[in-house]
Protein backbone atom coordinates (compact mmCIF):
# COMPACT_ATOMS: atom_id res chain seq x y z
CA UNK A 1 0.00 0.00 0.00
CA UNK A 2 1.39 3.34 -0.58
CA UNK A 3 2.65 5.29 2.35
CA UNK A 4 2.21 9.35 1.78
CA UNK A 5 3.59 11.47 5.02
CA UNK A 6 1.07 13.90 7.10
CA UNK A 7 1.39 17.60 6.43
CA UNK A 8 2.30 19.80 8.79
CA UNK A 9 -0.32 22.97 8.12
CA UNK A 10 -2.63 22.71 4.79
CA UNK A 11 -5.18 21.32 3.21
CA UNK A 12 -6.24 17.68 3.15
CA UNK A 13 -9.68 17.15 0.51
CA UNK A 14 -10.56 13.92 1.12
CA UNK A 15 -13.32 11.75 0.01
CA UNK A 16 -13.32 12.67 -3.80
CA UNK A 17 -15.07 10.48 -6.10
CA UNK A 18 -12.34 8.60 -8.03
CA UNK A 19 -11.56 9.78 -11.15
CA UNK A 20 -12.61 13.24 -10.15
CA UNK A 21 -8.87 14.03 -8.36
CA UNK A 22 -7.45 15.81 -11.71
CA UNK A 23 -10.41 17.68 -12.37
CA UNK A 24 -10.17 19.55 -8.62
CA UNK A 25 -6.26 19.49 -9.35
CA UNK A 26 -6.45 21.72 -12.34
CA UNK A 27 -9.64 24.04 -11.54
CA UNK A 28 -7.44 24.92 -8.26
CA UNK A 29 -4.35 24.97 -10.46
CA UNK A 30 -2.56 23.85 -7.97
CA UNK A 31 -0.20 22.54 -11.14
CA UNK A 32 1.61 26.28 -11.16
CA UNK A 33 2.07 26.51 -7.14
CA UNK A 34 5.58 26.23 -6.00
CA UNK A 35 4.89 23.96 -2.48
CA UNK A 36 4.12 20.56 -2.14
CA UNK A 37 1.14 18.76 -3.37
CA UNK A 38 0.06 15.36 -3.38
CA UNK A 39 -2.54 13.91 -5.89
CA UNK A 40 -3.71 10.31 -4.58
CA UNK A 41 -6.01 8.30 -7.17
CA UNK A 42 -7.65 5.27 -6.79
CA UNK A 43 -7.19 5.23 -3.30
CA UNK A 44 -8.89 2.27 -1.57
CA UNK A 45 -12.28 3.23 0.08
CA UNK A 46 -14.28 1.55 2.29
CA UNK A 47 -16.96 3.71 2.36
CA UNK A 48 -16.64 4.54 -1.46
CA UNK A 49 -14.83 1.19 -2.78
CA UNK A 50 -11.96 3.81 -4.75
CA UNK A 51 -11.33 7.19 -3.81
CA UNK A 52 -9.18 10.15 -4.75
CA UNK A 53 -7.10 13.13 -2.15
CA UNK A 54 -5.89 15.81 -2.18
CA UNK A 55 -2.74 17.33 -0.09
CA UNK A 56 -2.22 20.64 -0.07
CA UNK A 57 1.23 21.77 1.85
CA UNK A 58 -0.12 25.06 2.32
CA UNK A 59 -3.54 27.23 3.20
CA UNK A 60 -5.40 28.84 0.45
CA UNK A 61 -8.55 30.15 -0.17
CA UNK A 62 -10.68 28.39 -2.51
CA UNK A 63 -14.13 28.28 -3.41
CA UNK A 64 -16.34 25.56 -1.47
CA UNK A 65 -19.45 25.77 -3.39
CA UNK A 66 -17.30 24.88 -7.03
CA UNK A 67 -16.16 22.04 -5.17
CA UNK A 68 -19.31 20.69 -3.22
CA UNK A 69 -20.50 21.39 -7.06
CA UNK A 70 -18.25 18.95 -8.42
CA UNK A 71 -18.54 16.24 -5.40
CA UNK A 72 -20.49 16.82 -2.85
CA UNK A 73 -19.14 13.90 -0.67
CA UNK A 74 -15.74 16.06 -0.39
CA UNK A 75 -14.81 16.67 2.94
CA UNK A 76 -11.95 19.56 3.88
CA UNK A 77 -9.62 18.69 6.38
CA UNK A 78 -7.63 21.85 7.60
CA UNK A 79 -4.27 20.83 8.93
CA UNK A 80 -2.50 22.42 11.65
CA UNK A 81 0.53 21.20 13.55
CA UNK A 82 0.07 18.07 11.80
CA UNK A 83 -3.08 17.40 13.43
CA UNK A 84 -6.91 17.94 11.94
CA UNK A 85 -8.17 21.48 13.26
CA UNK A 86 -11.11 21.65 11.14
CA UNK A 87 -13.54 19.25 9.37
CA UNK A 88 -15.57 20.57 6.82
CA UNK A 89 -18.04 18.74 5.05
CA UNK A 90 -19.40 19.71 1.41
CA UNK A 91 -22.84 19.64 0.23
CA UNK A 92 -24.64 20.76 -3.40
CA UNK A 93 -24.61 24.51 -3.21
CA UNK A 94 -28.06 25.78 -3.80
CA UNK A 95 -27.00 28.45 -5.90
CA UNK A 96 -23.95 28.84 -8.62
CA UNK A 97 -22.65 31.42 -10.29
CA UNK A 98 -20.06 31.33 -13.06
CA UNK A 99 -19.78 27.82 -12.27
CA UNK A 100 -21.78 26.31 -15.54
CA UNK A 101 -22.93 28.17 -18.54
CA UNK A 102 -26.56 27.86 -19.82
CA UNK A 103 -26.75 25.97 -22.95
CA UNK A 104 -29.45 27.46 -24.37
CA UNK A 105 -29.09 29.86 -27.12
CA UNK A 106 -32.22 31.88 -26.81
CA UNK A 107 -31.33 32.56 -23.02
CA UNK A 108 -30.26 36.52 -22.28
CA UNK A 109 -26.82 34.68 -20.93
CA UNK A 110 -25.73 33.83 -24.41
CA UNK A 111 -26.67 36.52 -26.37
CA UNK A 112 -25.54 39.42 -23.91
CA UNK A 113 -22.10 40.19 -22.48
CA UNK A 114 -21.56 40.60 -18.97
CA UNK A 115 -24.50 38.80 -17.09
CA UNK A 116 -23.40 36.17 -14.99
CA UNK A 117 -24.55 32.37 -15.44
CA UNK A 118 -26.58 31.64 -12.26
CA UNK A 119 -28.38 28.42 -11.66
CA UNK A 120 -30.19 27.25 -8.82
CA UNK A 121 -30.69 24.06 -7.29
CA UNK A 122 -33.85 22.10 -7.93
CA UNK A 123 -33.31 18.96 -6.96
CA UNK A 124 -30.73 17.82 -4.24
CA UNK A 125 -30.97 13.88 -5.36
CA UNK A 126 -30.52 14.22 -8.90
CA UNK A 127 -28.67 17.17 -8.68
CA UNK A 128 -30.53 19.11 -11.32
CA UNK A 129 -30.04 22.94 -11.56
CA UNK A 130 -31.96 25.53 -13.65
CA UNK A 131 -31.23 28.87 -15.26
CA UNK A 132 -31.92 31.35 -13.32
CA UNK A 133 -33.03 33.37 -16.42
CA UNK A 134 -34.63 31.07 -18.84
CA UNK A 135 -35.53 27.98 -16.54
CA UNK A 136 -32.93 25.77 -18.94
CA UNK A 137 -32.10 22.22 -16.55
CA UNK A 138 -28.16 21.35 -16.09
CA UNK A 139 -27.65 17.91 -14.40
CA UNK A 140 -24.80 17.37 -12.48
CA UNK A 141 -23.14 14.36 -14.23
CA UNK A 142 -20.84 14.38 -10.90
CA UNK A 143 -23.63 12.84 -8.88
Amino acid sequence: MLTINSIKNGIVIDHIKAGFGMKIYKYLELDKVDYSVALIMNAESRKLGKKDIIKIENNLEMDFDVLGFIDPNITIDIIKDESIYKKIKLKLPRRVENIIECKNPRCVTSVEKNIPHIFNLVDEKTGEYRCEYCDQIYENISL
